[in-house]
């Protein structure tokens, strides 16, 4: 029985110290993902939506100021006919900036949005390799201070967990 003991107390502080760490290559397995192309491309598509309509109001906002240049190089045209002309183009470029914001807004919540069961299910896959593996910790690769040889790759093992090939 003090044999037993004995060995117990000699193993213990090695199994403290026989801690098992992996890193991963995120962007590879994420990139890789099919979802990750499906939000890609639904994040083009609606880009390219607001691109076009973004390029609709800034070819009205070209006509006005065109417009505006005849106006004032003609002497005939009442001075306030002009100040009008000049408050439509001011109204149009905070219109055409409101509209960069809001875009610019929208769609990173989109990209937000549609990234985060992709995230999840790319965490889920990590922490299911980490225990099937026995690992303490499994960092970001390039987040970790020290990958020597005490820590194992993991990217190959996430990418078959998640059937990527």
């Amino acid at each position: 029985m003090k044999k037993f003991i004995l060995a117990i107390a000699l193993a213990l502080p090695l199994s403290i110290f026989a801690q098992k760490f992996g890193i991963v290559d995120i962007e590879p397995v994420l990139t890789a993902m099919p979802e990750y192309t499906a939000v890609q491309t639904q994040m083009e598509a609606a880009s390219t939506q607001y691109q076009s309509e973004y390029e609709k109001l800034q070819e009205e906002f070209n006509k006005k100021y065109t417009e505006y240049q005849s106006l004032e190089q003609d002497a005939t045209t009442p001075q306030s006919i002009k100040e009008h002309r000049v408050q439509e183009i001011q109204d149009l470029s905070n219109k055409l900036q409101q509209f960069a914001n809001t875009a610019q807004q929208d769609l990173a919540r989109q990209q937000q949005q549609l990234m985060a069961p992709v995230e999840q299910k790319l965490q889920d896959a990590i922490k299911s390799v980490g225990q099937e593996g026995g690992y303490t910790f499994i960092f970001q690769k390039g987040m970790a201070l020290y990958d020597g040889s005490t820590v194992v790759d993991c990217t190959a093992d996430v990418k078959a967990k998640l059937g990527i090939k």
